[in-house]
């Protein structure tokens, strides 16, 4: 694995902000970290960015244990905070030559990488304008720009694309999904579920500092599905309607529910066609029959309590 935590636990006086968090993502991924504000996200990252010290428990990057071989991790990762940093006073190009210096980058060799991380990130036009003058959407790609300097293979992105407009969030997903095809392992954490669940190939959610699910988007989203509902509309008789349907034997319950009925289906009942031939049966119209969709959103609710510390 190419991160990995073990009985990892950060205590801040009483306040337990991780609680012997286990979590494995293997080299090529991009893992969706996701959870409530204080669920102990940023406190994960900042760990595996070796900037916090756990209070016990291991954290590995690459194979290497956080708290003893920080100078051989920092080569190997790329951190990106919620929050762009200092700095504004400086034109784009003189601000990543300046961390490119701080690399050991110098010459042609400098010069060529600055050039390229430009181009990687659509900033080659704002070479020279000031970072102050920058949009919040242009600064978070600055900021990805200059952790991309040094070539590192882990990422840590922290809330990248808050408090983005819609375009500067499509702008940021677009640039990740590069970076992961050009092989980088990616750990982002995100409250935009959708973003996540069409850029990621697997997740964790945390609640409380403790992680109650970890895997495949699509295993999250099987494990939500609490059996089959379908969202029946029909311009006849509703309540005539929703007494057919739930005298029904595969029907659990049926609720009405803004000019819709809300048919729950037993555990085992998959196939719904029953439902419009009982309808048609009755003489009752249909004007719309559809099974509710289950979503990486309906599996964050299904799977967290919405506890916050």
């Amino acid at each position: 694995m190419i991160i990995e935590t073990i009985n990892l636990t950060k205590r801040y006086g009483k306040l337990v902000a991780l609680n012997n968090l286990h979590l494995e993502i293997a080299e090529g991924e991009c893992f969706g970290y996701i959870g409530p504000n204080g669920a102990g996200k940023t406190t994960t990252i900042r760990i595996l960015a070796t900037l916090l010290q756990p209070t016990w428990g291991e954290a590995r990057v690459c194979g290497h244990t956080v708290g003893f071989e920080n100078r051989k991790i920092r080569p190997l990762i790329g951190y990106v905070p919620d929050f762009f940093g200092a700095y504004e006073d400086m034109v784009v190009q003189e601000y990543l030559e300046f961390f490119a210096a701080a690399y050991d980058l110098v010459g042609k060799k400098r010069i060529q990488i600055v050039g390229d991380v430009l181009e990687l990130t659509d900033l080659k036009s704002k070479g020279d304008a000031l970072v102050d003058s920058l949009s919040r959407g242009m600064k978070q790609r600055l900021s990805i720009a200059r952790v991309l300097l040094h070539d590192p293979k882990v990422l840590l992105l922290d809330e990248p694309a808050s408090g983005l407009d819609p375009r500067a969030r499509i702008e940021i997903r677009e640039l990740l999904k590069e970076l992961h095809r050009m092989g980088k392992t990616i750990l982002i954490s995100s409250h935009i579920l959708p973003e996540l669940a069409d850029l990621c190939t697997s997740i964790g959610i945390l609640e409380q500092g403790e992680l109650v699910f970890q895997g495949p988007v699509r295993e999250a989203v099987r494990r939500a599905r609490l059996g089959t509902t379908v969202h029946v509309v029909t311009p006849d008789d509703q309540e005539r309607a929703r007494q057919v349907l739930a005298g029904l034997p595969q029907v659990a319950d049926v609720q009405m529910n803004d000019g819709a009925l809300i048919v729950r289906l037993d555990q085992d009942t998959t196939d719904f066609s029953f439902i419009a031939e009982a309808l048609l049966a009755n003489k009752l119209r249909i004007s719309e029959l559809k099974p509710e969709e289950v979503n990486l959103e309906t599996a964050f609710m299904r799977l967290t309590k919405g506890i916050v510390q």
